[in-house]
């Protein structure tokens, strides 16, 4: 087993342990502290903390790589969240070849997302949101190697009560059942020379391509969703060095003409750009 695996192996072991011992605990109303029932789950944090931080860490790139260009993957108005360009691991963790990760999320006029509340509503309907459903293009000329679009597309979690439900329990619920729980509905390229791109919690029935498919760059794949580990619909877009996000390590990328966007930086792509190659 690889190192990578071990850390997964172990991280998801650990948390079966913890829901083990927190409903054994309520249904059999065991005697010993509760907060016994919690050192499994601090120790999966521990496993994963140590995991990134040792050099040659399990998910860390094998070697510093030149950024991959490659077409912008949404038009219009966007702005991005958690970018590479700030910090790396973008989302705070090498797993799932996230390292060099980007989440981007529509707001075609100033406003017109939704804003994050402390309490009320909790939660929103995701056509509430400009980008749900907004179209997403391949960035090269590629063969999709993975497509999935089975997964539903849950509300927002949008509020402070929801975002503790999906980080404190949901998220962790995923993790224990693989990468494909935490990416939701999602499709992945193989663009040649040991590049993937992954498009991550696609909408429902949005994907327009299967696997085995040729694509052109510019073609329209899928749309954009909120199923998985996501707080809000929007495009949670990765290169990776191979077609399994479980075992993959991340690449750096610039998308042409665009670069890459810094956290709350607004970006436009023009429409005419995709469709030119289409």
């Amino acid at each position: 087993m690889s190192a990578r695996k071990l850390v997964k192996t172990a991280y998801r072991g650990l948390l079966i342990a913890f829901f083990a011992l927190v409903t054994a605990h309520v249904t059999l109303d065991l005697g010993h502290p509760v907060w016994w029932d919690f050192l499994p789950l601090l120790l999966a944090h521990v496993v994963l903390v140590v995991a990134n931080r040792w050099g040659g860490a399990p998910d860390s790139p094998r070697a510093a790589r030149e950024p991959v260009e490659v077409e912008p993957p949404v038009t219009g108005r966007w702005i991005a969240l958690n970018s590479p360009a700030d910090h790396t691991p973008s989302h705070h963790t090498h797993a799932y070849g996230q390292t060099f990760a980007i989440d981007v999320v529509a707001e075609p006029e100033p406003g017109s997302r939704p804003a994050f509340r402390a309490l009320w509503p909790m939660a929103r309907r995701n056509g509430d949101f400009p980008a749900y459903g907004a179209p997403l293009h391949a960035v090269g000329d590629a063969t999709v190697v993975r497509a999935t679009d089975r997964a539903r597309d849950h509300l927002s979690r949008g509020s402070l009560p929801a975002l503790a439900y999906l980080m404190l329990l949901e998220a962790n619920v995923r993790d224990l059942f693989g990468a494909g729980r935490i990416i939701g509905n999602h499709v992945i390229l193989d663009l040649g020379d040991g590049a993937y791109a992954l498009y991550a919690h696609l909408r429902r029935g949005s994907l327009t391509v299967g696997e085995g498919d040729r694509v052109r760059a510019g073609q329209v794949i899928a749309q954009v969703g909120n199923s998985g580990n996501s707080t809000e619909p929007h495009l949670h877009f990765q290169l990776m060095d191979g077609p399994d996000p479980d075992t993959a390590r991340g690449i750096p990328f610039t998308w042409r003409g665009t670069g890459v966007p810094r956290n709350n930086e607004v970006f436009e792509v023009p429409a005419q750009r995709a469709g030119a190659r289409a």
